[in-house]
């Protein structure tokens, strides 16, 4: 089932080499523009928000559409590394309160291991 957006967690990546990417993934980029800590732009038609070291050392990418080549968080991570060569973190899937706080810290993990899903406690 198709992710209303993707947000995928980077290591290492600097805001040229993802603007590159997604250049490359979906369409030009436009400039980054910053707003505080978040800086922003468009891929093709879609919104994108980066934010450096949302999480310790990771930064956050959030593709703000359903529109994106990648039908889930987990399918943009693999393509992420693939052209980044950097470590890639993402949520399982969609997480409701429901099925607990211990569901919430599960997380995929993709590097040149492979992908493996793992327990990321991120507070």
């Amino acid at each position: 089932m198709r992710q209303p957006d993707i947000e995928i967690y980077l290591k290492d990546a600097d805001q040229q080499s993802i603007a590159a990417w997604l250049n490359e993934a979906i369409g030009p980029c436009s400039e980054w523009q910053q707003s505080g800590q978040i800086f922003k732009c468009q891929a093709g038609s879609i919104p994108v928000v980066f934010l450096p070291k949302a999480v310790g050392k990771w930064h956050s990418l959030m593709l703000e559409s359903d529109a994106t080549p990648w039908e889930d968080d987990v399918s943009c991570a693999h393509a992420a590394f693939a052209a980044l060569g950097v470590e890639i973190r993402c949520s399982t899937g969609g997480w409701s309160e429901e099925e607990g706080e211990e569901d919430a810290d599960r997380w995929i993990k993709v590097n040149a291991e492979g992908a493996q899903e793992f327990i990321w406690r991120t507070d």
